[in-house]
């Protein structure tokens, strides 16, 4: 079974799809897909759909719902060239693809692929070249890690409280992937390649101090030391209206660094300390 997330979802067995187009359906299917090979209990299934007080009909709706989703996965069974032509014979084995299991369900998703492991095995692969000091090969698969994400995660999904926790986990790993690839390419000197996507980052994330201090070093590698200067009084600004703090200590490090220093002076970024990361 391959599963994509990273985007629009898109569940596929023997290359059918299985994605239903009923909204809390595909919230199930979504559900039990970032969480293959787990079991996810009914009343997590019943939170995902109907919040903190589902219907006294919860656990049959569910019921059907699974129904549902099994019958697509028979379907792709049989169009798959596994189905000799018996529709019993592939409702049995949809059982065994969408399993019932004490106190829940549990989707297989065998040999497939999976957008999410693929990331997170790209990404991990690209901070530990990070850690080794071999920044293009870094910035080469963290590059390709962030090249899975076609769209916000879940983007055509309806969301409930745990497909929103799981979205938001996501995001933050995008986010970390993110920072690691222009880290790894202001190591290597790109500092003016990098200045186009670091403006609209830093317009889509505008409290993100890493990327704010990203920003600021690649425009004053640039010989834009003005501008450096004046990103960092917008953020500043920016925090102390929001949230009514002021830049972390090493982002205000970077700032003096920059007031003192000349281009090409400085260290790759400061050195980042808990509240470099501060997103808003």
């Amino acid at each position: 079974m391959d599963i994509d997330v990273l985007g629009a979802l898109a569940v596929r067995h023997n290359s059918v799809s299985i994605t239903p187009t009923a909204p809390k359906p595909r919230q199930v299917l979504a559900l039990l897909a970032l969480r293959a090979g787990q079991v996810v209990p009914v009343g997590v299934l019943a939170e995902e759909l109907w919040g903190a007080g589902p219907p006294r009909s919860a656990r049959a709706t569910l019921q059907t719902y699974i129904l549902q989703l099994r019958e697509l996965i028979r379907a792709a069974l049989e169009g798959g060239g596994h189905g000799g032509g018996g529709g019993g014979g592939g409702r049995g084995r949809a059982k065994d693809v969408l399993l019932t299991v004490p106190g829940g369900y549990l989707l297989k998703s065998g040999d497939g692929v999976s957008d999410v492991r693929e990331f997170e095995r790209l990404a991990g692969c690209g901070y530990r070249a990070m850690d080794a000091e071999d920044y293009p090969q870094a910035a080469r698969l963290l590059r390709q890690a962030l090249e899975l994400w076609t769209g916000p995660a879940l983007a055509d999904v309806r969301t409930g409280p745990q497909l929103r926790t799981e979205a938001r986990r996501l995001e933050e790993s995008r986010l970390c992937a993110l920072d690691q690839r222009v880290e790894a390419d202001l190591r290597l000197g790109r500092h003016r390649e990098l200045l186009a996507e670091l403006t609209v980052l830093i317009n889509q994330y505008p409290m993100h101090e890493s990327l704010h201090a990203q920003y600021m070093l690649a425009l004053h590698r640039s010989g834009r030391r003005g501008e450096a200067l004046d990103a960092y009084q917008r953020l500043r600004a920016t925090l102390v209206r929001a949230m009514g703090l002021e830049p972390s200590p090493a982002l205000a490090k970077l700032q003096r660094s920059i007031l003192m220093s000349g281009p090409g002076t400085l260290a790759p970024r400061p050195a980042a300390g808990p509240a470099v990361a501060r997103v808003g």
